[in-house]
């Protein structure tokens, strides 16, 4: 066997021009042409135009022949059979696992079902590019494991028949079986031109076979990114156990060379002089030990060069918040665009570079995003997932506002028409709207109302017609009907698969629709979550991008360099990422299969971390809080700061200040930028005073309570005639509770028949309320659990209703009167009133809630005692002035009970007078409607305090006068 050829470059090196340029030195003094006949294989497409980029522009000359370590098909002689597609195969285990679930329910949730097809999907891939059987797993002795994992190894068994001989070949393995065909020929008839494997770590399988072809080359060369050259032999040979060593970043090299029959030493510099800053990378590589041999930090810490100046380049940002965070980040990027320095943030937190690319657009800089926009986020990919979410349910107001609001609803010429139905269907949802919608509702809509927009509903039921119906159908009908709605929705869907998201998409309809016939019986649930799955990726568009400012990821980051590298979001859990829950097998399971282990990722994030930490100038970014708690520091930056702050012989705790002083400066601009121009005030509690003739002329019963409590809703309603919007997704909510009860009660008491015994009245009582709750409220849950609570309280109030001995003379009926000597009139309609054998009246209102108490009567709820008032001063025409001989507030909620009051005439002439001296002091310009007066409880909303700005003033605050027109 040939010597191997391994070489590497250090953490920070600008790898594709760091490789272009010792390859030209590798080959000089051999003829022009020889440089075409070398073979460079790469990890990525994105490395491939990076290192043709970086050969043109150099001299002129030929180009090596460059190609990609996951598509070796080409290499080989035809006869490799085709690759099935992705999701084809996806769906035959959709299927399968579907069929186990139903002979096997207590294996896992049917709601798991994509989620266990896409693991499976993944373990598959995994097992293929790792060269692992089946068997491999079938094999493994559980009986020292939980229940758990002996269910799921009889669960795998389920993948066996896509790895036999006569199966077809997923992508996965088609790569390998490439692979292995091009080890053989080479077996055969070795290459005797140059061949390279660059920029690989090895960590999948199939590029880790092909790398030990390649160094078994007469010519072959390996050329390891961010290779850590300051590692000793010691630390090295301490790497040999993958479960204690597999998550450093230096670790996929050691399985390599143990592969090769290699030492550290074999491994030659592939061009000198690289490193950036080689200083700061022995720092870095001293703080990524592994975690049993970090007591080398005390003994090797002491030969660190100077620290203050190796550590020159590297700047610390600990932000309060990620909105912090991206602020600096944004201001550093702002800095280098100006400057005309190539500026790089290097991040998995997807949310953390949008909120840089929305404060960079501020100035009008758009950076160049390798992981562009989510599909399913853009227009197209939401509009299509609103879309497949009618399926299958009753339809609300909100599900279908939602689709019809999206802008590429009807889009076109019928667009401006479109909106204008849109605003009066939403208005008239809003007001009377049923809870659930049809075509027939929307259609005697528009006949009754808005005759101009019936067409427009005529066609909108048809599109609809059919949507709720829940029953399983084949894949292929629901892609159909998805499509077809989607289209009509979209005014024939010509603007929905328009431009570079529109293509993307209808590309990802188009394979469903081509790989339907593989799918089973789907419910509309289920079809929804499966397109939620197919529409889910990234999509880059042609934007024209600064040229000089990039958002990378981290696997874009390991092939690339810049002047400033900022590594942002340092925190655990974003990087590195946890490692995902895995349902098949634990770590000890994986080692003895053969299988990756979970760490491994982690250790391919630490490795993009040294690589981009080795930089000529670096930012270390984390927030300290996100939005629910402290954040822990990512490990690898934990370790750096405890290395650098325990050197102090070497300036650690001086360099570790100043590194913390230059975040702070930038920190600090970002603050100053946030900051307004000009302090704003916070509000003071209002108290505004309109003119007296625009003051309410007359209020209801219960808008007295709201006079007394929180002014400042009267004038916002009355005055302002701002009324709050009623929702548009009707809920169970407790008012619409007291609305169904109030009906059925006063029904009760409407029908009562002349002679009734108790039980037949609980019988009719509960009749009474089913009939109701069914139109009233078209939720079956919310349904059982109110006539549940009725059935509950029955008793109580059908012994309330026979004490009392009252005959009902007004159920709903509304008074009024006038108040002497004041221009204003106070109006009410109390739930009931009962005449008493005596000729005097019962006042009643229902709560579905606990009662007010007296005290709370007379300061605030005096809603029953001013109706009282009303009735002996002639406000029910029907009965005339009548006097009130008590009133009755019936609690039926949990704790069901009445609170009675007894009347007398001193009581309702306090009442009346308090509410004389009320209304007089509201007709006089000098009082102001106070915001939050004295509500009862602090914390309860009001449905101005947005518009009167409670919070930036407090309950405790003076309430400040202000005249308004």
């Amino acid at each position: 066997m040939a010597e191997a050829r391994l070489y590497g470059l250090p953490p920070g090196a600008d790898f594709p021009a760091a490789l272009v340029a010792g390859l030209r030195a590798r080959m000089a003094g051999e003829p022009p042409e020889a440089m075409a006949r070398v073979t460079l294989f790469v990890n990525t497409a994105r490395m491939a135009r990076a290192v043709e980029a970086a050969s043109r522009a150099g001299p002129p000359g030929f180009l090596p022949r460059i190609r990609l370590v996951d598509q070796l098909a080409g290499m080989v002689p035809p006869g490799l059979p085709a690759a099935v597609p992705g999701l084809r195969r996806r769906l035959e285990l959709v299927n399968l696992i579907s069929a186990l679930l139903e002979a096997q329910p207590d294996l896992a949730p049917r709601s798991a079902l994509y989620d266990l097809a896409d693991s499976l999907v993944r373990l598959m891939d995994e097992m293929r590019g790792e060269g692992v059987a089946p068997e491999a797993l079938a094999g493994l002795d559980v009986s020292g494991h939980s229940a758990h994992w002996a269910r799921a190894q009889a669960f795998l068994g389920i993948v066996s028949p896509f790895f036999g001989p006569e199966a077809e070949p997923d992508a996965t393995a088609r790569q390998r079986m490439a692979a292995e065909r091009l080890i053989t020929l080479w077996g055969e008839r070795p290459p005797q031109d140059p061949v390279i494997v660059a920029g690989s770590t090895g960590s999948r399988g199939t590029t880790f076979l092909l790398m030990q072809a390649v160094a078994a080359l007469p010519r072959g060369m390996i050329v390891l990114p961010g290779y850590d050259f300051d590692m000793g032999p010691a630390v090295w040979a301490g790497m040999g156990d993958a479960l204690t060593a597999e998550d450093h970043p230096q670790f996929r090299f050691k399985r390599l060379m143990d592969a090769l029959g290699l030492g550290p030493e074999a491994v030659a510099e592939w061009l000198p002089g690289q490193a950036p800053d080689g200083a700061r990378n022995r720092v870095i590589s001293l703080s990524l030990r592994p975690a049993p041999v970090t007591d080398q930090w005390l003994a090797e810490g002491a030969h660190l060069p100077d620290l203050p100046k190796a550590m020159a380049g590297v700047t610390l940002v600990e932000a309060e918040s990620p909105r912090a965070e991206a602020g600096a980040i944004a201001l550093m990027l702002r800095e280098a665009a100006e400057t005309g320095r190539v500026a790089a943030l290097i991040t998995p937190d997807r949310v953390l570079s949008r909120r840089v690319a929305v404060a960079l657009d501020r100035w009008g800089i758009l950076p160049d995003d390798s992981a562009g926009m989510p599909l399913e986020l853009t227009p197209p990919g939401r509009f299509l997932r609103h879309v497949a979410r009618l399926f299958g349910r009753r339809l609300t107001g909100e599900s279908l506002l939602v689709v019809l609001k999206h802008p590429l609803a009807m889009a076109g010429a019928e667009r401006g028409p479109h909106r204008l139905h849109i605003g009066h269907l939403e208005d008239w949802l809003r007001k009377k709207g049923p809870a659930f919608l049809t075509g027939d509702d929307l259609v005697l809509w528009a006949e009754a109302q808005r005759p101009e927009a019936a067409d427009w509903a005529r066609g909108l039921a048809t599109a609809l017609d059919g949507v709720e119906d829940t029953a399983d159908l084949v894949l292929s009908e629901h892609v159909a009907r998805h499509r077809r709605l989607a289209e009509a929705l979209a005014g024939g869907g010509v603007a929905l698969w328009e431009r570079a998201a529109g293509e993307e998409a209808l590309a990802r309809f188009s394979e469903l629709e081509a790989e339907a016939g593989v799918g089973g019986l789907f419910s509309p649930a289920d079809y929804a979550d499966l397109f939620d799955g197919i529409i889910a990726g990234e999509l880059r568009e042609a934007l024209t991008v600064h040229p000089t400012i990039r958002i990378w990821g981290t696997v874009e980051a390991r092939v690339q360099g810049a002047d400033l590298v900022i590594l942002g979001g340092l925190n655990d859990g974003t990087w590195p990422a946890l490692p995902p829950p895995d349902p098949w097998a634990n770590r000890q399971m994986r080692k003895e299969a053969g299988l990756l282990l979970p760490e491994r990722q982690v250790g391919l994030s630490a490795h993009d971390y040294q690589q981009a930490a080795g930089a000529r100038t670096v930012v270390l970014s984390r927030s300290l809080r996100d939005a629910e708690a402290e954040c822990v520091p990512s490990r690898w930056l934990n370790r750096l700061v405890n290395l650098v702050g325990g050197l102090p012989e070497r300036g650690g705790p001086e360099a570790l200040t100043a590194m913390r002083a230059r975040g702070a400066e930038w920190l600090a601009l970002a603050a100053e930028l946030e900051r307004p121009a000009a302090e704003v005030p916070a509000a003071p509690r209002p108290a505004p005073r309109p003119p007296v003739g625009v003051r309410p002329k007359a209020l209801s019963l219960t808008r007295i309570s709201t006079l007394i409590r929180d002014p400042y809703a009267i004038y916002a309603r009355y005055v302002l005639r701002l009324k709050p919007l009623d929702p548009l997704r009707r809920e169970a909510d407790p008012r619409l509770r007291g609305t169904a009860l109030h009906k059925i009660l006063e029904r009760f008491a409407k029908e009562r028949p002349a002679a009734e015994t108790l039980a037949g009245a609980r019988a009719r009582l509960m009749a009474i309320a089913t009939e109701v709750l069914e139109e009233a409220a078209p939720w079956p849950a919310a349904r059982a659990l109110w006539l549940a609570r009725i059935d509950r309280a029955a008793d109580f109030f059908l012994a309330f209703d026979a004490r009392h001995g009252g005959v009902p003379v007004a159920m709903e009926e509304e008074g009024r009167v006038q108040l002497a000597g004041l221009d204003f009139a106070l109006f009410g309609t109390p739930d009931r009133i009962d005449i008493l054998p005596d000729g005097r009246l019962h006042l009643i209102d229902y709560k579905t809630g606990a009662p007010p108490t007296e005290a709370q009567q007379r300061s605030f709820d005096k809603q029953l005692l001013l109706a009282a008032a009303l009735a002996e001063r002639g406000g029910f025409k029907a009965l005339g002035p009548t006097e009130v001989a008590r009133i009755s507030y019936v609690g039926l909620g949990s704790d069901p009970k009445e609170v009675r009051t007894e009347i007398t005439p001193e009581l309702t002439g306090e009442v009346w007078e308090g509410l004389h001296r009320l209304v007089a002091r509201y007709a006089l310009p000098e009082t102001g409607y106070t915001a939050r007066r004295a509500m009862f409880e602090t914390t309860f909303p009001g449905d101005y305090d947005h518009l009167s700005r409670f919070g930036e003033w407090e309950t405790t605050d003076r309430a400040m006068p202000e005249d308004v027109a």
